[in-house]
């Protein structure tokens, strides 16, 4: 086989795989809907990788991750739509031309130039395309970004207006209020809308307030239970040392272990 660093290697391997005179079952019954799930979960693997800073464990996650945009131009080109040349092409052209201020020599450098700048020239491609200009500043936050990072973005777009609040003070008394509301539709028992909506609002000022403190709610969540996962671990592993299951403990014990488990972590 050819040098396998070559990404040109790497594409025959997905065609071989694709090929329907001996290629695999499994990835010739493959569509992009199917494809799309594992194509998400290797993207959230890549930044697990990143914040264990496991830099083996990242490169074999970016080798995942690329094989997925392999995939999915591979079905692309047997489609007659495009093939990954196109993708690169695609791609390296759009970079060159949101970063005039690299690659066009001009002047206007600090970051919220272009910051500013990139917004104009996404504009611009919109308008190039024939798309019609955007009717909200949150028209173009991704649909399947994760809830809690999507709410981050479309504060975030809000924000450039100045539709924010100014400090994180204000956004901790809004929390407060939005605990009250959902804590009295609980005591007058709410029905499921109603308490599905208080705790959308309370998780909404959430991602606002990890937002004020440039908190990642995604990455901070991912530790939370990174942390549930380990303390848990450490209960299960003290009741098996005595012949016992969780099952066959109670609250007040579990919740001594998990107590331990803490203390285990502070030294």
């Amino acid at each position: 086989m050819d040098d396998l660093t070559r990404i040109d290697t790497l594409l025959r391997i997905m065609a071989t795989l694709r090929s329907p005179d001996g290629g695999c079952p499994w990835d010739l019954e493959q569509t992009f809907a199917t494809i799309a799930p594992y194509t998400i979960e290797e993207a959230y693997e890549v930044a697990e990788a990143i914040e264990r800073g496991d830099m083996g464990e990242l490169k074999d996650e970016l080798g995942d991750l690329l094989f997925q945009v392999v995939f999915h131009a591979q079905m692309a080109s047997e489609a007659g739509a495009f093939g990954f040349g196109d993708v690169v092409r695609a791609i390296s052209e759009k970079m060159i031309r949101r970063h005039p201020h690299v690659f066009a020599n001009e002047d206007a450098r600090t970051a919220g130039a272009v910051k500013g700048r990139w917004e104009d020239i996404k504009a611009e491609e919109r308008a190039a395309k024939g798309k019609p200009a955007q009717a909200s500043l949150l028209d173009d936050v991704p649909l399947a970004l994760p809830a809690l990072a999507r709410a981050v973005k479309l504060q975030a777009r809000a924000a450039r207006v100045g539709f924010d609040w100014p400090s994180t003070a204000e956004v901790l008394d809004k929390l407060n209020e939005e605990m009250l509301e959902l804590s009295h539709e609980v005591a007058k028992g709410g029905d499921h809308d109603r308490l599905e909506d208080e705790l959308g609002d309370l998780l909404f000022v959430y991602a606002n307030l990890a937002r004020h403190l440039k908190v990642d709610p995604e990455a901070a969540l991912r530790r939370a239970n990174a942390k549930f996962r380990r303390r848990f671990r450490y209960i299960e592993e003290r009741l098996a040392a005595e012949g016992r299951k969780p099952e066959q403990s109670d609250l007040e014990e579990m919740d001594a272990l998990w107590n331990a488990a803490k203390r285990e972590e502070r030294k």
